[in-house]
């Protein structure tokens, strides 16, 4: 399991390198770390969605060493530097890079529904983004979305959009700076057309 400096030094190398943009890395690790409560210990696949500069699936990827993690960049040179930083925290045996669009990867019958976890962070409009978890997000499982600092948004879950997707909201409360949702039919969510 890599250690907090590792981990650290990795992602101030991807700011370096201009795939993060955040102020101050501590508190976005925080901030990723937030979404581990939802997710149970025992998550053993992992899918985090737009990877991007690796928050939070990097930090998921570190904090969870019994799972398997498939992080997705549309971008093939952020992919490429998600590559070289799941190399240099050593995790590559159980960490993977998917280069392209979800929307590609979500059609794929051997990922539909097979993630006990999907993550998601600046992602997409937040109804799009549920959208495409609800491909990837397992019956018993769960997705977690980052939510904005600002709460000025009136509802940005509409339960009739929820239902449609076959999703659930969890309490906000619970976990203040991420949405959690779980599907709530036996037959999985309606995820990606």
């Amino acid at each position: 399991m890599p250690d907090d400096a590792a981990l650290l030094a990795v992602l101030e190398s991807l700011r370096e390198r201009g795939a993060l943009g955040e102020p101050s890395l501590p508190r976005a690790i925080k901030h990723a770390e937030a979404f581990l409560a939802p997710i149970a210990p025992e998550a053993r696949r992992l899918i985090d969605l737009g990877s991007g500069g690796g928050l939070p699936g990097l930090v998921l990827a570190a904090r969870l060493p019994g799972a398997e993690v498939l992080l997705t960049e549309r971008r093939e040179r952020r992919a490429d530097l998600l590559r070289l930083a799941v190399a240099r925290l050593g995790v590559a045996d159980r960490v993977a890079v998917f280069a392209g669009d979800v929307v590609d990867l979500a059609r794929d019958p051997e990922l539909a529904h097979r993630f006990d976890a999907v993550t998601a962070r600046a992602f997409g409009e937040p109804l799009w983004t549920l959208r495409c978890a609800a491909a990837f997000v397992a019956a018993d499982g769960v997705v977690v979305i980052s939510e904005p600092p600002n709460d000025a948004v009136a509802d940005r879950w509409p339960e009739d959009e929820l239902g449609r997707l076959g999703m659930a909201r969890g309490r906000r409360d619970d976990f203040p700076s991420v949405r959690c949702f779980r599907p709530v039919r036996t037959n999985g969510p309606t995820g990606v057309a």
